[in-house]
């Protein structure tokens, strides 16, 4: 059907000789989705894409949630977010800037995202990459006793970069206006997940959105989630993703963290964004 290969040696899939310009048949899907599975991160190769196959594509894993950021959805489909630096008689046509820091698509959201699907549509010269933290080896490598502290922790969420809230900082959340800071509020998530599609548990958004531990006092509950954030960030555990045109890119937003990087705003980068979130 297609062949795979992994991307480091720790974690990440590629697959070659997959269109997904057409409808997936069953069998083949569920070979992809076990590469996602087992990667963490799957890149399929070689891709030319319409916006509505791409939307197809992506509503084989759950329901996509359009993005709050309403002004850079993609012309008639919602679903689809234009990241991109590139301007049109000096308008943004997408999102500049997006996430750049470490974070989890969607975790201030109640229902929060599953899979996170970039279509890689210009690529720069320079750079671009997204790098991607494994979770479930930062949990794994944790000591038991601190394991057992934490595995029934509930964290606060809120829209934003717990360590930049800056809104003029290209490393802050991407700002909101006021009709969209109305549309999110706080949330409740569990500090530790179990993947439902591994049974594997994970650390949680320990970076971006994770304000607060309920339960603990504020800075006591801040310097937990700082200290797991720091374990989590090792070197170790990082893997740095260079795109190429054609790129579908999936990474599964239980299992990981991840940050784009800064980009020249004269070197053109543009991707298409879908985020699955998890069924309700």
């Amino acid at each position: 059907m297609f062949t795979t290969r992994r991307l480091s040696e720790t974690f990440g899939m590629a697959i070659e000789g997959v269109d997904l310009s057409r409808p997936l048949a069953d069998d083949e899907f569920r070979a992809v989705e076990q590469a996602f599975f087992d990667g963490q991160i799957l890149a399929i190769k070689g891709q030319s894409l319409k916006p509505g196959a791409f939307v197809d594509f992506a509503r084989r894993f759950g329901p996509p949630q359009p993005h709050v950021i309403d002004q850079f959805h993609y012309p008639d489909h919602p679903d689809i977010l234009i990241l991109s630096n590139g301007k049109e008689n000096g308008r943004p046509i997408g999102l500049a800037d997006g996430g750049s820091y470490f974070h989890t698509d969607y975790s201030y959201l109640a229902v929060p995202a599953r899979v996170t699907i970039l279509y890689s549509v210009a690529v720069p010269k320079n750079g671009g990459n997204t790098l991607f933290a494994n979770m479930y080896a930062a949990y794994n490598d944790l000591p038991a006793a601190t394991r057992e502290r934490i595995d029934d922790l509930v964290v606060l969420h809120h829209y934003g970069n717990r360590n930049d809230l800056d809104e003029t900082s290209r490393t802050a959340a991407s700002p909101l206006s006021e009709a969209q800071k109305g549309k999110v509020d706080w949330v409740r998530h569990k500090l530790v997940r179990t993947h439902p599609g591994t049974g594997r548990k994970a650390l949680y958004a320990v970076s971006g959105s994770s304000f607060e531990v309920e339960g603990m006092p504020k800075d006591a509950g801040v310097q937990l989630l700082d200290d797991l954030k720091a374990h989590a960030l090792q070197d170790r555990y990082i893997y740095s993703y260079a795109y190429e045109k054609g790129d579908v890119v999936l990474w599964d937003d239980l299992a990981t963290l991840h940050s784009a990087t800064l980009t020249d705003p004269n070197d053109l980068r543009t991707l298409w964004r879908i985020t699955v979130i998890e069924e309700a």
